[in-house]
């Protein structure tokens, strides 16, 4: 299966990785920065591969190379009219999160890709963690019970020398603040372990010491789901120095789970009322991994491949991805106008934002 890759930043490294595992065939890489895709290729030994082209324009790639599969790693703000543009040439897609800026856009992409029959996945990969698959199997066997209640915290750093690395970092219009950028992971998590239907959000939004950015460094939530749970979700790059906890719990009448470590990759309590063959292993499981990115690119990128080569939707496809799209745009329209928002949500967008604070 051919394969390139849009926009060499950040994640890209995590993107190659998979593609490598996975062995698909490398045909070209696009960035506007002709560094940033040598460096990239170079970190993973493909700088002499002549195999590999380069473009700084990803519509001309799509012309020229005609991959089969496309990820886009690009600043947030292009994801879907990048997205929007590989699917009518018919490529499937891999998007990063979060899939747009604005649900008008993620609807788009929804309806395009169903009517020009391209695969579309979004990189919420932590669904894939070790932890987070035996949370999801226990939470189907039923072994909860009757849920309370759930939370989901991300209590993470980002100094100005992050923001400092690209210009789009901390804008309304191309990244939204910790929620949108740092949080989306486990708000995707949340919303899919409570069952997805929400009846209502209040959140608040703050800008404590990021006086540099447009956007919020701390967001908390409480949330209504129509199955009677409630949760609360806690996201911030305030914390002093350094990244320290992605922990989600999950409360129910017979159960009680809490995954932590630094992306939700270890299990920090497993009790259930009954008994079963997966308790020993789940108890104190622990996934290494080298950054908070976690390990699931690769299993996300092998559930992708499935899909095309058997015609079925992605673990992870564009509907999941706009669900915790509006997760995020709910709370920032609820602190907006201080009052609580019922979902759906029928549109709304970053750029609402403009001049909160």
């Amino acid at each position: 299966m051919k394969y390139a890759l849009i926009g060499c930043g950040r994640i890209a490294t995590n993107h190659i990785k998979a593609a490598l595992n996975n062995g698909l065939v490398i045909v070209a890489v696009c960035d506007p920065d002709e560094s940033h895709m040598e460096q990239l290729l170079k970190k993973h030994g493909l700088h002499t591969d002549i195999g590999i082209e380069r473009y700084t324009d990803y519509k001309e790639m799509l012309e020229e190379c005609g991959p089969d599969l496309v990820s886009i790693a690009t600043e947030s703000g292009v994801h879907a009219c990048i997205a929007i543009d590989c699917i009518r040439k018919g490529v499937h897609v891999i998007i990063e999160k979060p899939m747009a800026m604005n649900l008008a856009d993620a609807k788009r992409i929804i309806q395009m890709s169903a009517e020009h029959r391209v695969k579309v996945a979004v990189c919420h990969q932590n669904r894939f963690n070790r932890a987070v698959q035996a949370m999801r199997r226990a939470l189907e066997a039923g072994r909860f019970g009757k849920l309370s209640h759930g939370s989901v915290h991300v209590r993470w750093n980002r100094d100005r020398s992050y923001y400092d690395q690209a210009l789009w970092r901390g804008t309304w219009e191309q990244d939204g603040g910790a929620l949108m950028n740092q949080c989306i992971h486990g708000i995707d998590l949340l919303r899919w372990m409570l069952g997805d239907e929400i009846e209502e959000v209040y959140g608040v939004i703050k800008r404590q010491f990021h006086h540099y950015l447009e956007v919020e460094d701390v967001g908390m939530a409480v949330i209504r789901f129509k199955n009677g749970a409630v949760a609360t979700v806690e996201g911030t790059t305030n914390v002093y120095p350094q990244n320290l906890e992605e922990s989600l719990c999950l409360f129910g009448e017979t159960g009680t789970v809490k995954l932590g470590g630094k992306s939700v990759n270890n299990i920090d309590v497993w009790e259930f009322s009954d008994s079963s063959k997966e308790d020993e292993k789940a108890r104190g499981l622990q996934e290494a991994t080298n950054n908070v990115y976690g390990n699931g690119h690769t299993s996300l990128f092998a559930d992708m491949v499935d899909a095309i080569e058997t015609d079925r939707a992605p673990y992870v496809d564009a509907c999941a991805g706009k669900r915790a799209l509006e997760l995020v745009l709910a709370i920032y329209k609820s602190s907006r106008e201080k009052a609580p928002v019922k979902l759906p949500l029928e549109d709304y967008g970053t750029t609402e934002c403009r001049h909160l604070f």
